[in-house]
């Protein structure tokens, strides 16, 4: 498979204590299978200079959103904060941005961020693939960025969900593994042109 775009952006999307903590409020039960694989991701990234975005959804006390779910990812709270192996590395150069709302482009700064660093391809991962990871690729497509999604560092609290999430994004992006993803990148990109 063709590796589309010149600029890539790993995506990270809610890798919160209240998705992949057991105690959580909205745990993900295979969230925490995923946590190597990102890790391996990001690392990745920093070792092709590849920019990392860290999405995380931030709720105002008496959010709409809890008119229809549980209460969870109150922002200032620990269910909001990131998961002790996938912190936002500022030294890095990573960037973190807060939402709330399933698509990390809802009224976020996301778009504005991509276009100053001249990013032309978002990279997902993260939970829920058929929520927030959707959401967030649908988004992508719609603010005109290539899509791809990482199918072995998304999940959902069942693998029918996330089945069902891999197939809808497929339809307008590339669905990728880690390894795929990062032997793409070294085809793609040589030592002297890295994703910068």
């Amino acid at each position: 498979m063709e590796l589309k775009g010149n600029k890539h952006c790993i995506v990270v999307i809610d890798m919160l204590n209240d998705f992949i903590d057991e105690k959580g409020a909205l745990c993900c039960k295979n969230g925490v299978k995923i946590v190597p694989k990102i890790r391996e991701l990001v690392d990745f990234a920093y070792e092709n200079q590849i920019q990392v975005v860290h999405v995380q959804e931030a709720h105002r006390k008496n959010d709409r959103d809890f008119r229809v779910r549980p209460v969870h990812a109150v922002k200032g709270t620990w269910g909001s904060e990131f998961i002790p192996e996938l912190q936002p590395n500022e030294e890095k150069g990573d960037y973190v941005v807060q939402k709330r709302r399933h698509s990390a482009f809802s009224f976020t700064d996301f778009d504005l961020f991509l276009r100053e660093e001249e990013i032309d391809t978002v990279v997902l991962t993260g939970v829920w693939t058929n929520v927030c990871v959707r959401s967030t690729a649908s988004d992508a497509l719609y603010h005109g960025y290539n899509v791809i999604c990482i199918s072995d560092g998304t999940t959902s609290q069942d693998e029918d969900m996330h089945v069902s999430g891999l197939r809808d994004i497929d339809i307008f992006g590339d669905i990728f593994t880690t390894e795929e993803y990062k032997e793409a990148v070294k085809s793609k990109f040589s030592q002297d042109e890295k994703v910068v």
